[in-house]
């Protein structure tokens, strides 16, 4: 199913006990706040293992970087746990720049995100 948040497209899928979210476009000033607020939903609905592929986002702004810092501490609080894959060149460097790759749960594909689990 998918969703349009903005200019975020979401896309789920269950796996075992992880919700995998697939992401598409921008993460902006725009996109963001929806975002944010579709995934606490998911959150507010019991999926504490939640896996989100970067695969198509193309951009991060701080506010998508404050998201991501936000959905961490929340899962954290839940003992459950944020993991990103497929994360794009572009973004990558952003994360690199802001220290948040030591921040997050990154990794190189699906696979090795669901093993993190």
């Amino acid at each position: 199913m998918g969703l349009s948040e903005g200019l975020i497209e979401i896309q789920e899928q269950k796996t075992g006990d992880v919700f995998i979210l697939r992401l598409k476009g921008r993460l902006d000033a725009i996109s963001t706040p929806l975002t944010e607020k579709k995934i606490f939903d998911y959150i507010n609905e019991g999926h504490y293992k939640i896996l989100l592929d970067f695969a198509q986002v193309d951009y991060i702004s701080s506010a998508g970087m404050r998201m991501l810092l936000s959905l961490t501490k929340k899962l954290k609080s839940l003992s459950g746990k944020l993991v990103l894959c497929n994360v794009t060149h572009n973004v990558m460097d952003v994360l690199k720049m802001s220290g948040f790759d030591h921040v997050l749960e990154l990794t190189r594909s699906e696979e090795d995100a669901l093993k993190k689990f």
